[in-house]
């Protein structure tokens, strides 16, 4: 399995979308839990690195781009 690079403030896309319709997050906190922003309704959410890491699809935005 591909190890994802992600960064702080980087936005992904996830599996699964929110129910609020939007799938693309920005991580706002790392560590060994991973906080992610709704980039549709702004809502924040803990997530186990773990359990992150299978549910992220792809990284969409870089902080650099």
């Amino acid at each position: 399995m591909e190890q994802q690079n992600y960064e702080l403030n980087d936005y992904v896309q996830m599996k699964k979308e929110h129910p609020c319709g939007s799938n693309e997050w920005q991580i706002i906190r790392m560590g060994a839990d991973i906080r992610i922003k709704c980039q549709g309704c702004q809502h924040s959410v803990l997530v186990p690195r773990r359990k992150f890491n299978k549910s992220v699809k792809k990284v969409i935005k870089n902080e650099e781009n």
